[in-house]
């Protein structure tokens, strides 16, 4: 019985060696978990293009929306753990859900990392018709508001909705969440003046902002951003401790085979390395992660240090959706 137990292992070691030497074979899907156009979208479309090119198959987006993102990271974790399917995701979909919503898989242990993303530093902006020309009068105009201020997020617990809590613990002020299956369709409220406020993604909002059509405030950042040095941080404006980075990250199921996250993750690598990737990405107003961050334990490390950080912050503001 013995040896029949020890064959069988070495035909499945086998087979599972086989299966990676020719991997892919067929073309691989990244979930996104937001609706497409937003700031996570046009990251992984850009990507995924650049990716085809090391992988020699297609790498197709699928967007699938809603419950702040825990959705479509959801349908990555239940995939075959093959390398074919990737979830893509950030800060509010891999870190904040888990405080937030009842999720039926585990953010850390139900999933493997393959590499860190961009980050992006969120931006303060408002619909034009706000009277403010700095952060210090936005301040004031929204506290002078007879109710609250609307702010539009990408959901609970998205990344959007984090920094508006952040936004208004540091700040005083308290807002009316209105929540959008991602935050390219709560873009398209702001600019028709829906709503009044977005703490949004850079990438996301920073093409309206150089158009005129929406107002920016101050960004997230320590420091002002190079497709953006008009705009002062946050810091500089007035609003001290208001601080935050969206990073971004790759992962597969949990159980894919080392060496297809190696390739995986040397394809992505690949793709940030392309200087006209990286351009691409930097007019988005995203910061390129360092070269030495570029790895499955620098994405695991990351996830797991950001969980025991922004759980507490969650847990304290009291969201929570079923």
């Amino acid at each position: 019985m013995k040896a029949a137990w020890a064959a069988l292992f070495a035909v499945l070691a086998v087979t599972g060696a086989a299966r990676a030497d020719e991997f892919p074979s067929h073309p691989i899907t990244i979930i996104v978990p937001f609706a497409a156009g937003g700031p996570s979208d046009a990251m992984a479309r850009v990507l995924a293009e650049r990716m085809r090119t090391s992988l020699g198959q297609a790498v197709v987006v699928e967007n699938v929306t809603g419950a702040g993102g825990s959705i479509g990271v959801g349908r990555a974790v239940q995939s075959p753990p093959d390398g074919y399917t990737i979830s893509f995701g950030h800060l509010g979909t891999h870190v904040a859900n888990g405080a937030v919503y009842k999720l039926k898989y585990d953010l850390v242990a139900d999933l493997e990392p393959v590499v860190l993303l961009p980050s992006n530093p969120m931006i303060v902006v408002s619909k034009n018709a706000v009277p403010a020309t700095s952060l210090k009068e936005l301040l004031e105009w929204l506290k002078s508001r007879p109710s609250p201020p609307t702010a539009g997020t990408a959901g609970a617990g998205s990344g959007s909705h984090i920094a508006g809590v952040y936004f208004e613990s540091v700040s005083g002020i308290k807002l009316q969440y209105v929540p959008y299956r991602g935050t390219a369709p709560a873009l398209n409220d702001l600019i028709a003046g829906q709503i009044d406020v977005i703490v949004d993604q850079t990438s996301n909002s920073i093409a309206q902002v150089r158009a005129g059509t929406i107002r920016a405030y101050a960004v997230t950042d320590s420091k002002r951003l190079a497709s953006a040095p008009d705009i002062p941080t946050a810091e500089e404006a007035g609003l001290k401790g208001f601080n935050m980075t969206l990073w971004s990250g790759m992962w597969v199921p949990k159980g894919t085979p080392k060496e297809i996250v190696t390739k995986l993750n040397a394809a992505a690598v690949d793709a940030l390395n392309d200087p006209a990737v990286r351009k691409q990405l930097e007019n988005q107003g995203l910061e390129m992660t360092p070269k030495d961050q570029l790895t499955p334990e620098a994405l695991g490390a990351r996830q797991k240090a950001e969980i025991a950080k922004w759980w507490p912050i969650i847990k304290a503001a009291n969201i929570k959706v079923d």
